[in-house]
């Protein structure tokens, strides 16, 4: 007891403890060895309070999240968590809990989504080097809705649902367009190269045009990304029919038409 009342009380002892129990993960996870850390009951760590778990784990990177979660059923218990979401929040990015819920369609969600949004907006849609939950949010919103919808919604829709949200949050009309269109090239750059994602990509490529005022067009760069992903990663994919059916798309929307996207 005495070593515990040590490690909870101190400091240096909680780094400890992390070093330790980082440590002795590598061996459960990578090692193969058959050991718990929590039903040992004369442990250290089978001893330790949740907060101070949560205290440890979140200095874990975030690669082995999975692997930890996986351990037992207390420590998974302890992933599901909201405090442990809010605390990984915290550390990582402290100003992020200073604002306040906005208004619009798309919400902020729980901790754990809120961490996944502030991830995004930080590694994948940065802009200028800022990191903005709302673009994360907006990131996530369409990504499911392209990849987890078993009947997508018209991109018409989508982009209009983010627009909505940019304008409700205070960003111009312009720069919710702008907004929007990086959005839509994220997520597009980062879907799985699968049949799902061909099916889509043709869908959105083939979609009649919709005569909306500013800023609900669609950006023609988005309109272009999607064709050229389509001759270039999805183009053994493509019939002879679907090609040239694609191709008078193509054509009716842009001159010229580049030449990678040329020949079957």
């Amino acid at each position: 007891m005495e070593g515990q009342v040590r490690v909870t009380s101190s400091s240096k002892g909680l780094v400890r403890a992390g070093i330790l129990l980082q440590q002795k993960l590598w061996l459960v996870l990578w090692g193969g060895v058959a050991w718990n850390l929590m039903t040992e009951g004369d442990h250290v760590f089978g001893k330790l309070p949740d907060h101070l778990l949560i205290e440890i784990f979140v200095r874990v990177p975030i690669c082995e999240w999975s692997q930890v979660s996986c351990v037992n059923k207390h420590w998974a218990a302890i992933f599901r968590g909201e405090s442990f979401w809010q605390t990984a929040i915290i550390r990582t990015w402290p100003f992020a809990c200073q604002r306040k819920r906005w208004p619009g369609p798309i919400p902020r969600g729980s901790g754990r989504r809120r961490y996944a949004a502030l991830y995004v907006s930080e590694n994948i849609i940065a802009s200028n080097g800022e990191i903005d939950e709302l673009l994360g949010h907006a990131y996530l919103y369409l990504k499911e809705q392209l990849e987890l919808s078993t009947m997508t919604p018209p991109s018409s829709i989508l982009h209009g649902t983010m627009i909505d949200q940019f304008i409700a949050c205070g960003r111009s009309r312009d720069k919710a367009h702008e907004l929007a269109s990086e959005i839509w090239l994220a997520v597009i750059n980062n879907l799985e190269e699968n049949q799902h994602t061909f099916l889509l990509l043709k869908r959105l490529a083939q979609e009649g045009e919709f005569f909306l005022p500013f800023p609900y067009t669609r950006s023609y760069k988005v309109l272009c990304r999607v064709f050229e992903k389509l001759f270039t990663d999805f183009r053994d994919c493509l019939s002879r029919e679907d090609y040239y059916d694609v191709l008078a798309c193509a054509k009716s929307r842009f001159r010229p038409i580049p030449s990678t996207w040329l020949g079957y």
